[in-house]
């Protein structure tokens, strides 16, 4: 037989196995002869709960100025990562300097000890390497990573860069450049111009009520004197965490951030910033960008949220789960898409920081239907509150969280940045370890009380873009309505 022929012999009787239920069905109850019940209709094994993190490859330490470090050691690919997190970021900026946290991460990317932007790019990317810098509402980081055998050279890299960074004039003025063309871009998205109006709404002229980046006036004023008084406040010994993962020997690795840090010294860390208002809005508020050419209206509503270290966040979690957040299984999917045919895509999402941020539902469609997909929103909401799931309903949300745990933690590098963003916040050290055991704890009565207490659709903010003269008339019935340009 040819060796072609022995192929289409094998693939037929691969066929022909699973069209008799051979291979991937299993047999029901009674034996032999029975019948086959399909391995996807068969109830999925039970999750199990074990530790997350293998102590003995899981290195802890704090240092004498306070500086924490992390070290996980996973040895299955000769390739590592590692960085140093601060515990502020863009929530601790003045207003007028709103964007300097992301400001200067950039610029430390640009030239740091005895190499100017140029010769530090070349010494990362001719190893193949991975050089970053980053801000959030929380923190801020610097990060390396590459394969084991370059370490040495890319613990120097990230050293300079968190402890020497340059931030020389000509770099200050490109990232300037860079970043007020960004903003200027953006107002071309729809959906970036609903969320910068959303947070104007809800927080106005407190931190939050701009985004990260800031916005064109405040990045304009930003000079290297701010970005280098900003990163002097915020990577101090004992606001950051040094962590490491992969292909390292911890001991060796620990010996040399105590050589080389554990001297090092700074100022007290900058506050964390003012806390935004407790209720906002204290009344409906309805907002209209006006994009006449939009055919599409973007939608953004909701109020304020929850903190990251909330006692009630693994009810949190659920609650949106079954709100918006559990895909095709959400209440908001299945009335506003399945039913209604109004959108291809809606969610809700609790901006969990270290202060409470914004609770919002995100959806988009045609302008004609702008009110019915409010209608809806706002119904389900209210709904939540008057009909929270059942133990069926909150059931599914369950076994869809914690099947899916194991997926957001397949690396060890998504485990350790798990681990890095507990400490960040304060969140208990084993939370990876119970986070199973909470949500099978949390009750539908937990999720009724949540929902009432979170849950404000009469005072929500509501915020669209599109064509003012069409969607103004649509809505004004809600409440005054206010028309913005882009």
């Amino acid at each position: 037989m040819s060796s072609r022929a022995l192929v289409c012999t094998l693939v037929l009787a691969l066929l022909l196995g699973c069209a008799s239920g051979v291979g991937g069905d299993a047999p029901g109850p009674g034996g032999q002869g029975a019948v086959h019940v399909p391995a996807w209709e068969l109830p999925p094994p039970p999750a199990e709960d074990r530790r997350v993190v293998d102590p003995a490859s899981l290195v802890r330490r704090t240092l004498g100025n306070g500086l924490e470090v992390l070290i996980l050691t996973d040895r299955r690919l000769p390739r590592f990562s590692m960085g140093v997190t601060a515990r502020r970021g863009a929530a601790s900026e003045p207003g007028d300097q709103a964007g300097l946290a992301a400001f200067t991460a950039e610029l430390m990317e640009r030239g740091a000890g005895e190499r100017s932007a140029l010769e530090l790019a070349g010494v990362v990317d001719g190893l193949g390497a991975r050089l970053g810098a980053s801000a959030g509402w929380d923190s801020s980081e610097a990060s390396v990573g590459g394969l084991s055998r370059d370490l040495d050279t890319l613990y120097g890299v990230l050293l300079d860069v968190v402890l020497r960074p340059r931030f020389d004039a000509d770099e200050v003025a490109r990232v300037r450049t860079e970043r007020l063309g960004a903003l200027e871009r953006a107002k071309d998205d729809p959906k970036t111009l609903a969320r910068w109006a959303f947070y104007r709404a809800l927080y106005g002229d407190h931190r939050f009520g701009l985004p990260v980046e800031g916005d064109a006036t405040s990045v304009a004023a930003l000079d290297g004197e701010a970005a280098r008084a900003f990163h002097a406040s915020v990577f101090t010994p004992a606001n950051t965490i040094f962590w490491a993962v992969g292909d390292v020997d911890p001991d060796a690795l620990l010996a040399r951030v105590e050589a080389s840090l554990g001297d090092w010294k700074g100022a007290p860390a900058r506050p964390e910033g003012t806390a935004p208002p407790k209720v906002t809005p204290t009344e409906r508020r309805v907002v209209v960008v006006d994009r006449p050419d939009l055919g599409q209206a973007q939608i953004l509503l909701g109020h304020e949220g929850t903190r990251r270290a909330d006692p009630r966040r693994t009810t949190v979690q659920l609650l949106n789960t079954v709100l918006g957040r559990g895909g095709f299984s959400s209440r908001l999917m299945t009335v506003v898409r399945a039913d209604a045919g109004l959108t291809y895509g809606i969610g809700s999402s609790f901006g969990e920081r270290r202060q409470p941020g914004p609770f919002a539902v995100g959806t988009f469609t045609r302008v004609p239907e702008v009110r019915r997909v409010v209608d809806l929103v706002l119904g389900e909401l209210d709904r939540m509150r008057t009909e929270p799931p059942d133990a069926e309903e909150l059931g599914k949300a369950q076994s869809l969280r914690s099947g899916s745990f194991g997926l957001a933690l397949e690396t060890a590098d998504a485990v350790t940045g798990a681990l890095v963003s507990f400490d960040a916040y304060g969140l208990p050290r084993d939370s990876l370890d119970t986070y199973r055991a909470r949500i099978r704890a949390t009750t539908p009565d937990d999720v009724a009380q949540a929902a009432v207490e979170l849950l404000h659709p009469e005072r929500a903010a509501i915020v669209v873009v599109g064509p003012a003269a069409e969607i103004v008339p649509l809505l004004e019935d809600l409440g005054p309505v206010e028309v913005q340009a882009p």
